[in-house]
């Protein structure tokens, strides 16, 4: 296997995907740091405009191997965060090569590279999808992984990747396993610029702006107190601070680690859909659809581990706050494209 000479100082973070969504919102946590930063993004969803000014972005792919080792001596690479991929759970489903070619192959290139660049520093971006359909709540991180889709299984399939690297080449990684990730920079510098949503806050915050009609209830007999489906709402802010706690604890020799990203506790459909009138001062239009195949009732994280062993402490565990910040991002939105500002990424998920 060749290996490829990097600088001397490796303090420097590649964040993969960073002109996404999550990704975003880890490079301000990290520019807030002072942290050396670079971004390679494809921007086939990503926006050029949520990279901050200074922080070099790079446009590519991460799965062209000679190409990443060679930002990673260029640049003085130390730790990859890996956000890159398509996440769309149906899409998966209608589209499973192109899944498991965007988010397994490519992953798998990317880890080789840091093995040849001796890259000793790795956070993925994983998901509670990982779970599938499980039988207790809160989810622990010991509970089965049984994914139901492609795209759970590609998550999956990049952890036991980064299980078997760290056991043959000294790579050393924090895997979260996100919960549903929600609203926007409070600072209202960055935020979820998809506008072919799929996550429920998001829709809810077009619909109350007006860019929607109406929003869907997709069941409304579940076994849970109002029969809506319960989720751990998590603010996207507290996720990208609990990245910077997991390069503190890998920078610490840390061991590697899998965590459940989340708060541990849940908000039906219904209470957040409430939270939206009472925030807004608005009356939401709603209808309820069939449920949708593969939704489980409830989704909650078991969410101690990740603050015994990270020491991650969330400011923004306030369902007010998450949906008043994805609020504040939706206009913010309307008045950029009412200006002609950039235009919202393609359709299309797959890269």
């Amino acid at each position: 296997m060749t290996t490829h000479p990097v600088s001397a100082a490796r303090d420097a973070v590649l964040v993969t995907g960073g002109a996404g969504y999550i990704g975003s919102h880890a490079v301000l946590a990290l520019r807030d740091q002072g942290r050396s930063v670079v971004v390679l993004d494809d921007l086939s969803v990503g926006h050029r405009s949520a990279v901050p000014a200074g922080v070099p972005l790079i446009e590519g792919d991460v799965g062209d191997q000679e190409r990443v080792i060679d930002l990673f001596a260029r640049y003085g690479v130390g730790t990859v965060m890996h956000f890159a991929g398509s996440i769309v759970v149906s899409e998966s489903v209608e589209q499973p090569l192109a899944y498991y070619r965007n988010n397994t192959v490519n992953s798998l290139a990317l880890i080789e590279a840091c093995a040849r660049a001796r890259i000793g520093r790795f956070i993925f971006s994983s998901s509670a999808s990982v779970y599938g359909m499980p039988d207790r709540q809160p989810i622990g991180e010991d509970a089965p992984t049984q994914p139901i889709n492609p795209y759970g299984v590609s998550k999956l399939m990049t952890e036991w990747m980064l299980r078997d690297a760290a056991a043959a080449h000294g790579l050393r990684y924090v895997a979260l396993r996100y919960f549903n990730v929600a609203g926007a920079d409070p600072q209202g510098r960055s935020g979820q610029r998809s506008r072919e949503a799929t996550h429920l806050i998001k829709i809810a915050a077009q619909t109350i702006t007006g860019q929607r009609r109406e929003l869907n209830i997709f069941g409304d007999d579940y076994d849970t107190p109002d029969g809506t489906c319960v989720r751990d709402y998590l603010h996207v802010s507290d996720l990208a601070e609990a990245h910077i706690a997991a390069l503190a604890h890998l920078e610490r020799g840390g061991d590697s680690q899998i965590l459940n990203c989340g708060y541990g506790r849940g908000h039906s459909v219904r209470e957040v859909l409430a939270m939206v009138e009472r925030v807004s001062g608005r009356s939401l239009p709603t209808r309820v659809a069939p449920r949708r195949a593969g939704d489980p009732p409830a989704l909650v994280a078991s969410a101690a581990r990740i603050g015994r062993v990270l020491g991650w402490t969330p400011r923004h565990a306030d369902l007010e706050g998450i949906v008043a910040s994805a609020i504040a991002w939706e206009e913010r939105l309307m008045t950029e494209q009412a200006a002609g500002l950039e235009p919202h990424a393609p359709k299309s998920r797959v890269r």
